[in-house]
């Protein structure tokens, strides 16, 4: 149990998440349209037993093991968020990210949102709580993520340092790191501990509640 944030001096200024698989747990609904994607964009369909196995790689693996080139990923990545605006119902917060998100604001903390979903289905997603959130950076490339994190820390005037970086994937992680800022992983996501670690993130999170642990630090005795 974390200690109310008022108690406490943040150890940093910004907060920038991921949203899939992060705040949203749209995972479950990304796997029931892969046999559709598979077939609509031409790469091979993930067998049910496999599933576990790719929780292990990296998105980069992921993307060759399935034989997608990258020219498509563009296409294939306005599809599923045109999908998933028609079935944003389904699409809940992880429990417990309402309280971080509140209580890091209530705290002073900025936050940001950087995703390569549609600011349109993550506003949807959050509902009310998109009004914490100070910047949206949305619809990022798979593997573009490093260019929009420089922009929230420009536009923001917010020092590498002062910045940490909470995601679920491997590309989170190394997004940060070519940006110098802290990565935080979550293990609660899509990809597994083992492939998050070999990633080497500067704090691991089992589950939401200990992103206030980290965050803010022990009043002074």
């Amino acid at each position: 149990m974390h200690t109310p944030a008022g108690q406490h001096r943040a150890r940093y200024r910004l907060a920038i998440f991921d949203f899939d698989g992060t705040l949203a747990d749209s995972g479950d609904w990304f796997l029931s349209i892969a046999d559709d994607l598979a077939d609509r964009f031409k790469f091979r369909r993930v067998a049910p037993d496999e599933v576990d196995g790719l929780r292990g790689h990296t998105t980069r693996e992921v993307i060759r093991h399935l034989g997608i080139p990258r020219w498509k990923l563009p296409a294939m990545g306005r599809y599923v968020h045109a999908r998933l605006a028609a079935q944003i119902e389904r699409i809940a917060l992880f429990e417990g990210v309402s309280e971080v998100i509140n209580t890091l604001a209530d705290a002073g903390v900025r936050i940001a949102v950087v995703t390569s979903n549609s600011e349109h289905n993550a506003r949807a997603v959050l509902g009310s709580l998109a009004q914490r959130i100070e910047m949206f950076e949305c619809g990022a490339s798979l593997f573009g993520k490093a260019p929009r994190y420089r922009k929230v820390l420009k536009r923001m005037r917010i020092a590498r340092h002062a910045a940490l970086s909470i995601g679920d994937e491997t590309r989170d992680i190394a997004a940060a790191h070519k940006v110098g800022i802290a990565a935080g992983a979550v293990l609660w996501g899509y990809a597994n501990r083992a492939a998050l670690l070999g990633c080497e993130p500067e704090v691991v999170f089992e589950q939401p509640s200990e992103v206030l642990d980290h965050f803010f630090e022990p009043p002074a005795t």
